[in-house]
């Protein structure tokens, strides 16, 4: 009796660090305009993107080769299959979706349908792997929802009309929010396949890299670096930072945090993403938080601190 105490007492203490191992990956995420707008200057997105996984790749190649006996067996058509959902879709489409989305339409009704990810996460995750919502699940939804609804829009109104609701730009947003909550889910598919989660964020940014290859190519961009050489060693440099800081080490703290934490809970950790870009605005670009900003910044990370306190975060 006392030793099944103790594993269940170790199982929930994993749980609880989870969550927050996923809200600090997401927290990362949020410093990612810090590095990106300085390189924007100088690259097209495709060619950011490429560069980073190629960078990347010099982390992930070494981990493959020293986990490869770890794969054996384990590289089923369902796993491959989950692979190229969170490498094609989660990295690559949805993050050209989104921003093809801004070229097009309401930058207000954009981020307003970007709210759908943590629903289509929790259809996707009770489908195909079958969780059970916890007590209060559905309070914590709504307090979540109401946090970043704040955090976007203060205490006013989104300002736009259904119109701005009926345009291929939000058609775009919705899609981007399938596919970065599907990617959570198969994420966590892929975890309960014993696949360790540094292969699996190996995986996951060298099985993009061919695709995004294509993207590059297909968009004819051209390579046009300008400057002193003071001036490219500053962006070299803000290259390394942008490519492993909110691109590797985030990632690594995500996938350590939804190894064991269930889909649905993680989804609302990634919050902490948005949270904390709003604070990144105010501290560095001087955009002030309003009154219903600060609100919905409490109200996401109360919501994280309950969260992390429910038994139902540990993984079963």
């Amino acid at each position: 009796m006392g030793s099944t105490s103790t594993v269940s007492q170790a199982s929930r203490s994993r749980g609880l660090s989870g969550i927050w191992y996923v809200a600090l990956g997401a927290t990362l995420w949020g410093l990612d305009p810090l590095f990106r707008i300085l390189l924007l200057k100088s690259f097209t997105s495709a060619q950011i993107v490429f560069m980073e996984h190629v960078l990347l790749a010099l982390y992930a190649v070494p981990v493959l080769l020293k986990y490869r006996k770890t794969l054996t067996g384990k590289l089923t058509a369902a796993v491959i299959g989950a692979l190229l959902f969170i490498s094609w879709g989660g990295s690559a489409i949805a993050t050209i979706l989104f921003t093809a989305a801004f070229a097009h339409g309401s930058a207000n009704a954009i981020l307003l349908l970007q709210k759908l990810q943590p629903l289509f996460a929790i259809i996707l995750a009770r489908v195909l792997l079958k969780e059970t919502l916890p007590s209060k699940f559905f309070a914590y939804i709504g307090v979540a929802l109401l946090g970043t609804y704040l955090l976007t829009f203060g205490l006013g109104s989104p300002g736009m009309g259904m119109k701005d609701l009926g345009t291929l730009s939000c058609l775009f947003s919705i899609l981007a929010a399938v596919l970065w909550g599907g990617s959570t889910v198969m994420g966590k598919f892929l975890l309960q396949k014993n696949l360790d989660f540094p292969v699996v964020t190996s995986l996951r940014f060298l099985m993009a890299l061919p695709l995004l290859l294509v993207v590059l190519l297909v968009s004819g961009d051209h390579w046009q670096l300008n400057g002193s050489s003071g001036g490219l060693m500053i962006i070299a440099v803000n290259l390394l930072f942008q490519a492993f800081f909110p691109g590797l080490l985030s990632m690594l703290l995500y996938y350590k945090g939804l190894s064991s934490t269930k889909a649905f809970f993680a989804t609302f950790a990634e919050l902490a993403f948005p949270a904390v870009g709003v604070c990144m605005n105010w501290l560095v670009f001087g955009q002030k938080l309003t009154i219903g900003q600060l609100i919905g910044f409490v109200l996401i990370w109360s919501t994280l601190w309950f969260m992390s306190r429910n038994k139902g975060n540990v993984t079963a």
